[in-house]
């Protein structure tokens, strides 16, 4: 082989450029950044446990709408026992009432945009 040095370089320049990634979040440290909600009320109690609500919010409203809105049930029952009226101003947004610091932190962060101000009206802290 004549050009084994150009292939040997060009080996070596695409895996620089490949793993750039990888080595500019070790560098930075911002592979461990995580986006910090602000809530705004002092009650710490929500529905579920953080760690659900964090992974699993999105079903849970999607639950919560069809069976509002399709089914006619208004009552939750959370994996306490305690039951909620399924009411996204009256129960969630009592305590994350700022849509600006509370859901675009995390919704910009992730690079998700949901519909759910389509129909329902942003918070006036929030706007």
């Amino acid at each position: 082989m004549y050009d084994s040095g150009k292939v040997i370089l060009g080996v070596a320049v695409f895996l620089c450029l490949a793993s750039f990634p990888a080595w500019y979040n070790v560098i930075t440290s911002k592979a461990d950044y995580r986006p910090d909600p602000v809530i705004v009320v002092s009650d710490n109690q929500c529905i579920e446990s953080t760690q659900y609500m964090r992974e699993y919010h999105m079903q849970l409203l999607k639950e919560w709408r069809d069976d509002a809105v399709r089914n006619g049930k208004t009552i939750y029952t959370a994996s306490d026992n305690k039951t909620y009226e399924i009411n996204l101003t009256g129960t969630c947004l009592k305590c994350h009432s700022n849509k600006t610091e509370f859901c675009d932190t995390c919704h910009d962060f992730s690079g998700v945009s949901p519909n759910c101000w389509d129909c329902h009206n942003i918070p006036k802290s929030g706007k």
